[in-house]
């Protein structure tokens, strides 16, 4: 291997070794949500309760506004660069189009991020000095929550991308030499959940919270055993082989 060909291998080993990272960082975040979930709740379902929560405890309005996961979406777009690094001599063109979706569902994600905006209106609301004043920022907070992260058309359109970037990703680990049977599979159930959840949302809710209730464990098996495996493709050479799938 030339100096040339050495040096661009090592830049790949380092986005496996970023994505790596990245697997873990997204490990920390379910974990992370899950506790807030139980000990302190999920976000309020009006306005007004939302505000109010502002006013008692900005703290804990912020964990329960998901700020985790806004800091946390663009590490999603690390982590795929690093399956693109790992699969891109087996499976280019999948690994391409999961990384290019996932990247395209967290700006749509983000692009909806409603927690500042909430903090802004409730500081407004707590100040206001006539009702009719008290009136218009609970309508423009309920207009916010409407098109937040989980609620507005084009975060749900986000949310279908990532979804459908994981199942992708999963479908090329199982067609390559790189990635184990049970990263494959557990990516695949995991997402494939996580991707019904958000189809069912629209018609079936009851349903899709269970559909999620099954996917968000697996995510606990799955990025484990995603950050190990980046880990050691960081540490060696990805052979070359002499056929391409797609």
């Amino acid at each position: 291997m030339n100096s040339a060909s050495g040096r661009g291998e090592d830049c790949w080993n380092d986005v496996c070794h970023m994505g790596a990272f990245a697997a873990i960082i997204l490990l920390l975040h379910c974990l992370a949500t899950m506790g807030i979930l139980v000990f302190l709740g999920g976000a309020p379902a009006t306005a007004q309760e939302c505000f109010a929560m502002i006013q008692k405890n900005v703290v804990v309005a912020i964990l329960r506004l998901d700020i985790l996961t806004v800091l946390v979406m663009p590490v999603f777009c690390v982590m795929y660069a690093g399956f693109y690094a790992a699969l891109r001599r087996e499976c280019w063109f999948l690994a391409l189009v999961s990384c290019a979706s996932a990247m395209i569902g967290v700006g749509l994600i983000l692009a909806n991020a409603s927690v500042t905006s909430l903090l802004y209106l409730a500081d407004q609301y707590a100040a206001a000095s006539s009702e009719a004043r008290r009136m218009l920022l609970l309508a423009a907070g309920e207009a916010v929550i409407s098109n937040d992260m989980w609620h507005g058309s084009a975060a749900k359109m986000g949310g279908l991308l990532l979804q459908s970037a994981g199942v992708l990703i999963s479908i090329a680990m199982l067609r390559s030499t790189v990635f184990s049977k049970l990263i494959g599979y557990s990516g695949l159930v995991a997402h494939g959940l996580d991707l019904a959840h958000i189809l069912l949302g629209f018609f079936w809710p009851k349903v899709a919270v269970l559909a999620m209730g099954v996917a968000g464990p697996l995510y606990l098996l799955w990025f484990p055993l995603v950050a190990k495996k980046l880990r050691e493709l960081s540490r060696a050479q990805i052979p070359e082989i002499e056929s391409v799938h797609v």
